[in-house]
């Protein structure tokens, strides 16, 4: 039994005899965390000091040529996509996860001032020292908004995108969410517990159901926070949070060119931005289900596709039921 797994089940007891979970300490870039593949690392320069981006690159069974690039969300991490993954190389893809830069397995350096231009560009590099020149480019909630803006930079390199629940498709200071500074956003960060997570996840991500298997990517994202890096990891989540809020795409999906298909799950919940908005507007902002379609129609070569019945994170919610999207989608 892995580490995660005895972590899980311990936790599992102490819930049921109404304790409060111990939270492991997995380290502030997920140094005691155990990835499905061996990870990788590259060396990128931010503010002038060195930073580790943090990757796997899974070869395919029976290659077909192609390689998907699939990039992780806000609350998740290059190891949530571990069953997309050997789906994709069964299928004969070659298949790159990079942990962006602040998150996860990657460095976090105080001084980073993010954006997802920054962060395309070193996905870009990422790419460029592998080998790959062109790729299929999967973005799943913040990593969508990532995806759309490295298709918007290097349309040439992208020869399809698929958006999954993606974050960015409605601009919310037009709807009055006020604009929420780096130090109240870290304040916040700093109270993450296991809890906060399960129960933020809970009610956006999987429609107030919870099933045993989620409790792993719980504990990954609390264990972040367990030890002495507290600070630094809660630092680079408020500045990321403040990174989705400033800078969405809503306004230049016209200039998306490849083909792009969007997979929404029909029940997901999420609306960021809720949080900081005053009580008498957050009823009126629209979840991603509801903002999608008019955001497709705006994409020169947009699909939707609806899975009806799932939230925020189908790759882990029904993974058979999305890699048979996915795959279709791609092939």
């Amino acid at each position: 039994m892995r580490a995660w797994q005895v972590i899980g089940a311990l936790a599992g007891a102490a819930m049921l005899m109404g304790a409060t979970p111990p939270e492991p300490d997995f380290g502030p870039n997920l140094e005691r965390f155990t990835y499905p593949w061996p990870v990788q690392t590259m060396t990128v320069d931010v503010a002038g000091q060195p930073a580790t981006m943090a990757f796997m690159d899974l070869a395919a069974q029976r290659p077909n040529g192609r390689t998907v690039v699939l990039l992780h969300g806000k609350n998740f991490c290059g190891a949530t996509w571990g069953s997309t993954a050997r789906a994709l190389t069964g299928a004969g893809y070659r298949v790159i996860i990079p942990d962006q830069i602040g998150f996860c397995k990657s460095s976090k350096p105080r001084a980073a001032q993010y954006s997802f231009a920054m962060l395309a560009t070193h996905t870009k590099r990422l790419l460029a020292s592998r080998g790959v020149a062109r790729a299929t480019v999967v973005g799943h909630s913040m990593g969508g908004m990532l995806a759309m803006r490295y298709a918007i930079m290097f349309p040439e390199a992208v020869d399809r995108l698929v958006l999954v629940n993606p974050l960015g498709l409605v601009d919310r200071s037009e709807e009055g969410v006020p604009y929420t500074d780096v130090d109240t956003l870290w304040a916040g960060e700093k109270k993450t517990s296991y809890a906060s997570i399960k129960a933020y996840q809970q009610k956006n991500y999987y429609h107030d159901t919870w099933k045993a298997p989620y409790d792993r990517w719980v504990w990954m994202l609390a264990g972040m926070y367990a030890g002495q890096g507290r600070d630094t990891v809660a630092l680079a989540q408020a500045k990321t949070s403040e990174m989705i809020r400033t800078q969405p795409v809503a306004h230049e999906l016209y200039r998306i060119k490849p083909a792009t298909t969007v997979i929404v799950g029909t029940l997901d919940k999420t609306a960021f931005g809720r949080a900081q908005a005053p009580a008498s507007l957050q009823q009126f902002l629209k979840a991603i289900p509801l903002v999608a379609p008019d955001a497709v129609r705006k994409m020169p070569r947009g699909t939707l596709i609806r899975l009806e019945g799932l939230g925020h994170s189908p790759q882990v919610e029904d993974a058979a039921r999305f890699e048979k999207t996915l795959l279709t989608t791609i092939g």
